[in-house]
């Protein structure tokens, strides 16, 4: 979901992308900073984001997070799994229906 956010949007600090993530889910996920920040953290890691230190809008310094090229590859690849779980779990569901 933060690789989506930073390929549709474009480098965003952890705020901005807790904000969008709640919004988009229409309030069904709730992002705190104490989740969100370990993840950001095993992307930069893993090479798939980088993050580098700007201001805000309100003047205030934080870290944004942009996407990588292996970022990108990354995304179409967890998108494909993601596709093929969630087919697995709808079969399953109606199995029993």
């Amino acid at each position: 979901m933060v690789l989506r956010t930073l390929a549709t949007l474009g480098p965003r600090h952890s705020y901005a992308i807790a904000t969008r993530l709640e919004q988009v889910s229409g309030e069904l996920l709730k992002v705190n900073q104490g989740t969100l920040y370990p993840a950001l953290v095993r992307l930069e890691q893993y090479g798939w984001i980088k993050g580098t230190w700007g201001t805000t809008e309100s003047n205030r310094e934080a870290k944004f997070y942009a996407i990588t090229r292996a970022g990108m590859k990354a995304l179409e690849e967890e998108t494909e799994r993601w596709r093929q779980m969630s087919g697995v779990v709808d079969r399953l569901l109606e199995e029993g229906s």
